[in-house]
């Protein structure tokens, strides 16, 4: 799936990953854990010290997974994921997850982008239902997740803690095939 968004900066493109995006995505993965800490559940400092072959792993996809790199001349400024349930009772659903444009390139809707990349490849896989969580307190990604068509149907109280704080996530979701 390749799919090219104009920008104001130039096109983006966003694609399935591959193993040679492996130290563009660990790279644009930690900055974005260091840079929104509090918008992961994963921890810098343990995925600092993950050697290659674990973001290798992180890019070795079955059918039931994929990663979604957006890249502007060959460089990687923004990603997500998805994955697919396995079980025959939950592969009507997936879960989206690590949604993330690096801050020089946000405001141009790259995320819808990834978001809707998701989407169709979920419904490619007839998944009935898209869920996520994000932090109550990232307005500018639920405002793009509602814009998506999402809807909170509620919330993961202490979801995350960070610095000495609790975050909670509000748990999201699309119908893809509505009833």
């Amino acid at each position: 799936m390749i799919k090219s968004i104009p920008t104001p900066k130039g096109n983006v493109v966003i694609r399935d990953a591959n193993l040679a995006d492996a130290e563009q995505f660990r790279a644009l993965r930690l900055f974005a854990l260091q840079e929104s800490p509090t918008a992961f559940s994963a921890d810098y400092q343990v995925n600092l010290n993950q050697p290659m072959s674990f973001w290798e792993g992180r890019l070795t996809f079955d059918e039931y997974g994929m990663i979604f790199p957006a890249e502007h001349n060959s460089q990687v400024i923004g990603m997500t994921g998805i994955r697919q349930g396995e079980s025959p009772k939950t592969k009507h659903g997936a879960y989206i997850w690590g949604v993330y444009i690096h801050p020089e390139w946000r405001g141009f809707h790259l995320a819808e982008a990834l978001i809707d990349t998701c989407n169709e490849w979920a419904k490619a896989r007839q998944v009935d239902i898209v869920k996520l969580g994000v932090v109550t307190t990232n307005a500018s990604a639920i405002r793009c997740y509602e814009r998506c068509g999402f809807e909170t149907y509620g919330t993961e109280p202490r979801c995350i803690y960070y610095d000495g704080v609790y975050y909670d996530e509000f748990l999201m979701f699309k119908n893809l095939k509505p009833s």
